[in-house]
């Protein structure tokens, strides 16, 4: 995170917001943060954005990602909730959290300008977000191991894939998405699906559901 930041102020930025986007939110060292970014740290329970202040920011970095549930031989391949979520589609497109934050950010006219992890993650990026720079520190071996660069080299490249990416600013579109906007899951076990028509939703069998809406978060979450 702080190679990204520390990219982020070489190439000119104002300001960076930092956020901890993995399960609760809880996992960055504080104090040992780049003192020049702004960290949001837990959940966001009190607002309706995915990334809090995003109408502030001039792009979006989708920093450490993994690629989407099933894709065979990706590192840590999943949806969210390895636990809860077998598959996602978007407009009947098989997504996962690139194809779906980086929707989530077009909507207020965002652009995500870098995506890094494995091989794979930066493989789905570019399939997804015409444009987009990547950063590969890593070659997936499998959902449970792989080939890792060095740490300070794998932290010189997120710093200068940063970099070049804060350049392209303008030039790196956000991504479109057809309106109006069908969310598709399928959960990993049944009993886990909502009752059909509650808030929108509707059951296409024992494991999988959609709900069809104007924006990406109101047919995701029902914000």
């Amino acid at each position: 995170m702080n190679a990204c930041i520390r990219g982020c102020f070489n190439a000119g930025a104002e300001a960076v917001l930092a956020r901890d986007g993995h399960g609760s939110g809880n996992h960055v060292i504080w104090d040992e943060l780049d003192p020049r970014a702004e960290l949001f740290q837990g959940r966001n329970e009190t607002g309706h954005l995915r990334f809090p202040r995003i109408t502030e920011c001039d792009a979006l970095i989708l920093l450490g990602y993994h690629a989407m549930a099933g894709t065979r031989g990706a590192l840590l391949e999943h949806t969210y909730s390895s636990a809860k979520i077998q598959n996602m589609w978007l407009n009947g497109r098989p997504v996962g959290e690139i194809g779906l934050d980086a929707a989530v950010a077009a909507e207020y006219g965002v652009p995500t300008i870098l995506v890094t992890g494995d091989d794979h993650v930066c493989l789905e990026a570019r399939a997804w977000i015409p444009g987009v720079m990547t950063c590969e520190v890593k070659k997936s071996l499998g959902n449970q191991g792989a080939f890792l660069l060095s740490q300070p080299a794998a932290h010189r490249l997120i710093e200068s894939s940063t970099a070049a990416a804060i350049r392209r600013i303008g030039d790196i579109k956000p991504v479109q998405v057809q309106k109006p906007v069908t969310v598709r899951t399928e959960v990993v076990e049944r009993g886990q699906i909502p009752r059909d028509g509650a808030d929108g939703f509707r059951v296409l069998d024992g494991r999988t559901y959609e709900r069809t809406a104007d924006t990406v978060l109101k047919a995701w979450l029902g914000w």
